[in-house]
């Protein structure tokens, strides 16, 4: 499994959590920085730091890919959208929490988030 990192560093131990929820190993992360110019427009920009994952289309279409998204929710929004017309389908997603009482702050893995899945159930929500 490849892990598309669009956020803070991801630890060895964020790592192993994520191969025992996921039950696959991870063959490589790639780090892309999300930094976004606030004054340009975005969908650009986002397409832009989509392209520096560096992923050819038949990839981007067949390998197992885990996202940890961007920090900055519009970034995400954008950036999802942009995966699903490269992928053919929502990759899931990591969720990290702070660990209870860290000082300073630690996190560890909360979910993976299959949205894929949240989209399949959704759909049956347009027909009640």
């Amino acid at each position: 499994m490849i892990v598309l990192n669009f956020s803070h560093p991801l630890t060895e131990a964020h790592q192993k959590q994520l191969e025992q929820i996921t039950g696959r190993e991870i063959s490589r992360v790639v780090e892309i920085k999300t930094q976004i110019d606030p004054q340009k427009p975005i969908v650009q920009q986002v397409v832009d730091i989509a392209d520096r994952v560096g992923l050819t289309a038949k990839e981007w279409q067949s390998l197992p890919i885990l996202i940890n998204p961007p920090s900055l929710n519009i970034i995400t929004a954008v950036l999802l959208a942009e995966l699903h017309g490269r992928c053919g389908y929502f990759p899931p997603v990591v969720r990290l929490r702070q660990k209870e009482g860290s000082i300073p702050p630690e996190f560890e893995v909360a979910e993976v988030v299959n949205l894929q899945e949240v989209r399949e159930r959704a759909r049956e929500k347009r027909y009640d």
